[in-house]
């Protein structure tokens, strides 16, 4: 048996007025989705949960079958282990921001968050701002990781940091003096964040960035903190090999931890311009290897989300459906072996909103051994419609696995 899960990250939304009162996925030109949603089981899961973090930290967990409330020590550990970063057990890991604010305002308070990625910074550019902070706030026990783009490292040993931080992306469009950092360490932390503002917007690299019409990466903004997680082996709680492929390394930080194969594929980004096809290549490579199970993460409808583009998402969605999603399905009929699909996405992303909600989101386990058809396509209100429900998504993986 075969096992692929297909994972659009953020995919589920609500109704979009410029959408005609659609969401993206009843927008969209999916038919290989809709094909294995009418043929096979839909229905809704919950992947996030009151008085946790709404992160992909967290429902990713839960779509590979780990309890977050057993597992989980927090978002930037499980990052850092995507990175290949060795982490030790008095390590705290934050995950560092390179975000735009406006530049307006006299008080560092009154800014407000305006891009919690700068514009899709290339990373050429922001390893170049990341050896700036590094000089600056670099100490033998706080160090700086390079990561993809926007996204990146910061390990602070020695201290003990008890206190939430606000992810960038639940906050644009807000003033940021109402999110900055407390707790025992709240202050220094601080002060990082507005000595950051000074250096990063004299660099040159923003200044060739403003030129260019683009936003300033400005500032460094912590979140995410946590310890090294102890997540047991994915291979020995479900006897199968089986591989990622992503471009985020929260998610290639999951693999790593729980013991799958991680495949890098040039040119994939995180955001629209992913390199689909390649994603599809490493699927079909994955299996081909001998891996029984594979899957696959797509972060552009999330990203699409937090823009509050919906043109863009129902493309994101539509070149999931037909350059992966359908490429992979003609792959695993003409191996002339049994294999099951799964689909969903981790959590709700809406154009609304801009950020992650809790909602239930749909699902599809299509193949061998579900047997029953739902006869409606791929929509959040077919699988709401369905009556089938997987309360808490991290026993799907049990029903996808062993039906």
């Amino acid at each position: 048996m075969k096992y692929f899960v297909m994972l659009g990250d953020g995919m589920a939304d609500r109704p979009v007025p410029e959408l005609a009162g659609k969401t993206p996925l009843e927008a969209a030109n999916k038919p290989t989705m809709d094909y294995i949603s009418e043929n096979g089981e839909q229905g809704t899961t919950n992947t996030l949960f009151v008085g946790m973090p709404t992160g992909s930290d967290i429902a990713n967990l839960c779509v590979f079958g780990y309890d977050p409330k057993k597992y989980y020590t927090g978002r930037s550990p499980i990052e850092a282990l995507g990175l290949g970063i060795p982490l030790c057990g008095d390590d705290t890991v934050f995950r560092l921001n390179l975000v735009s604010i406006s530049c307006e305002e006299e008080n560092f308070e009154d800014k407000k968050m305006l891009d919690h990625s700068s514009d899709k910074i290339t990373n050429e550019e922001a390893y170049e701002l990341l050896d700036a902070l590094r000089e600056e706030f670099g100490t033998e026990k706080r160090k700086f990781y390079r990561g993809v783009s926007y996204r990146h490292i910061m390990i602070w040993s020695g201290i003990d940091y008890g206190y939430t931080m606000m992810p960038p992306h639940d906050i644009l469009g807000q003033t940021i003096g109402e999110y900055l950092p407390g707790g025992k360490y709240g202050a220094e932390v601080l002060s990082m964040m507005r000595r950051s503002y000074d250096l990063l917007m004299s660099h040159p690299v923003n200044s060739d960035r403003m030129s260019r019409g683009l936003r300033p990466a400005n500032c460094l903004w912590l979140w995410g903190e946590g310890t090294k997680p102890n997540l047991s082996s994915f291979p020995e709680k479900y006897g199968v090999s089986g591989a990622v492929i992503t471009a985020v390394p929260l998610i290639s930080g999951i693999a790593n931890g729980i013991g799958l194969k991680y495949y890098e594929v040039d040119g994939a980004t995180g955001d629209y311009y992913t390199n689909y096809k390649g994603k599809a290549d490493a699927c079909i490579r994955a299996f081909s290897d001998g891996a029984d199970f594979v899957f696959c993460h797509v972060e552009a409808p999330d990203e699409c989300g937090h823009d509050g583009d919906a043109e863009l998402k129902v493309k994101s969605i539509e070149k999931i459906d037909e350059e992966i999603l359908s490429v992979v399905k003609k792959h695993l009929d003409g191996l002339g072996e049994e294999y099951r699909i799964l689909l969903l996405p981790d959590h709700p992303t809406p154009i609304e909103a801009r950020t992650h909600v809790i909602a239930p989101v749909p699902y599809v386990i299509y193949g061998s051994g579900f047997d029953k058809k739902s006869g409606m396509t791929y929509t959040e209100g077919n699988a709401k419609k369905s009556g089938c429900e997987i309360p808490l998504a991290y026993d799907i993986m049990q029903r996808f696995i062993f039906g």
